[in-house]
């Protein structure tokens, strides 16, 4: 038979042109397996497990089932053969013998290839060597796989590959399935324990109208009925506070977001984060929520509070808090309580080699000081509050500090996994500090095109009530959990660039 060339492709390679001509043939003899709209599927291979764990070898169990999935081996033996089915739960074995299927349908199970998705029926029954299998009478073609699968022994081991090709590393590496099925676990208990605190789960705008002046570069897109740009939500917060001034007192959203900035084992352009609000309560209500959160779902997860990261045991029964002028005194010996003035911070910067921020005053100074001495020293559960102003526009300040903010941040193993504050619900101030922070970015970057939003300083207005709040990113959380080593193994599809 002639080989099939896709005009404007390559060539074929032989084992994917045998793969055509066998499907050619199939058609051409009417059991085009594309044809098949269903399959009466009634078993999984987990439930056969655990429901004849007590089968003896060489017992028979009497129990006819149906199964489906991906044909991953198999071992043609003359008149027998054996092969291995993986469906949702697992593998199973199936025994395919001529005289049970006749010798047409066995001859068509020769000739299927290991990748192809198989339909079939048979009574469940162990092996003399003790394994569970299923003696068919029935083979059916449900799919032809046109690719093969990587070769057995080796898997799909390339990252790039695995990443862009994510259909196949799902199909040959089963534990990456169990890291995303974990994934959906540490999603549904991080709803239920919400839901379970009164929280309610709500949807904002992922299309915004202009780009507000925080420091995340956003992405842009145009709207061609209202002729207008608009951009890529950087965040959620201004929405889900707005529903608090309207009187829902306890919010959360589990967003999608979108930064149009670098990449490396902690950060994608989109991501996901879940921010919450609560009404009458503060960053130290806040503290209190996020670790029992983070105890109730790592052990409904994990199964316990102790758990191995890239070989760092992580104790998550036991929280640090401290606040980021301790923390800096702790690991630097600089002692900002000390400092009086911004001249004196940046003296103690050139001083200690900390490199100085393009605003250099003593509030982002010290910011610089725990990026550079503290937060790599973070490995367990630590707890990092009252931030500097300069860098927490959307924070209450302290009453007796007005410098600093009611603000925390979380740590483990070096990684900052949440942010939090009291929320500033003054409008005045808040709208003087978007002021300032728009032009602060406009400074910097004349061409952008941030934007003070004032509808949300109308909001405050209104009024919002002493507010606690917290954002944080639920792909660090499911890596933690999964102990994987780049947010790319926990994201099904991972941001790529293209190969051409």
């Amino acid at each position: 038979m002639a080989k099939l060339v896709p005009q404007g492709e390559a060539p074929l390679s032989d084992q994917v042109q045998v793969r055509h001509d066998k499907l050619a043939e199939l058609r051409a003899a009417g059991r085009d397996p594309f044809q098949i709209t269903k399959y009466p599927q009634d078993s999984y291979s987990g439930e056969l497990r655990e429901r004849f764990a007590g089968l003896a070898a060489e017992e028979n169990s009497g129990c006819v089932v149906t199964l489906a999935g991906r044909m991953m081996s198999k071992r043609v033996m003359g008149k027998a053969s054996f092969a291995h089915l993986r469906d949702l739960q697992g593998d199973i074995q199936i025994f395919v013998k001529r005289d049970a299927l006749g010798d047409e349908s066995y001859a068509a199970f020769k000739k299927l290839d290991i990748g192809d998705v198989i339909g079939c029926k048979g009574e469940v029954f162990r092996t003399k060597t003790g394994e569970l299998s299923v003696r068919v009478s029935e083979v059916v073609l449900l799919a032809k796989a046109l690719q093969p699968l990587p070769e057995k022994f080796h898997g799909l081991t390339d990252k790039e590959i695995r990443y862009r090709q994510r259909y196949v590393d799902l199909i040959v590496n089963p534990e990456v399935k169990d890291t995303f099925v974990k994934r959906s676990q540490i999603l549904r208990q991080l709803r239920h324990f919400l839901d379970s605190k009164g929280f309610l789960e709500v949807d904002t705008p992922i299309l915004t109208p202009f780009e507000i002046g925080a420091a995340a570069r956003p992405f842009y897109t145009h709207h061609n009925t209202l002729d207008m740009d608009m951009v890529l939500r950087i965040e959620t917060e201004l929405y889900l506070k707005r529903l608090v001034v309207g009187g829902m007192d306890r919010v959360y959203e589990v967003g999608r977001i979108f930064r149009n900035e670098g990449m490396d084992p902690t950060h994608n352009p989109e991501f996901t984060s879940i921010e919450l609000y609560q009404a009458y309560t503060d960053y130290h209500g806040m503290m209190d929520l996020v670790e029992e959160m983070m105890k109730t779902v790592a052990m409904q997860v994990c199964g316990t509070l102790r758990i191995s990261y890239q070989g760092t045991e992580i104790d998550l029964s036991h929280w640090e808090r401290m606040t980021m002028v301790e923390a800096v005194k702790r690991y630097s010996g600089v002692d900002f309580a000390a400092i009086d003035s911004d001249e004196a911070a940046v003296a103690a910067a050139k001083e200690h080699h900390v490199e100085l921020p393009e605003i250099p005053t003593k509030g982002a100074i010290l910011a610089e000081f725990f990026d550079a001495f503290v937060e790599q020293k973070l490995i367990q559960p630590t707890f990092i509050y009252d931030y500097p102003v300069e860098n927490s526009p959307l924070a209450k300040r302290k009453p007796d500090d007005p410098a600093y903010t009611e603000r925390f941040e979380y740590f483990i193993n070096a990684t900052e996994f949440g942010n939090a504050f009291s929320e500033l619900n003054d409008p005045i101030d808040q709208k003087a500090r978007f002021e300032k922070q728009v032009a602060d970015r406009l400074a910097l970057d004349p061409a952008s095109r941030a934007q003070v939003d004032y509808d949300y300083v109308t909001a405050l207005e209104y009024g919002l009530p002493p507010t606690g709040g917290l954002g944080f990113g639920v792909d660090r959380l499911v890596m933690l959990l999964t102990d994987s080593p780049s947010i790319r193994d926990v994201l099904l599809f991972p941001t790529m660039k293209p190969l051409d």
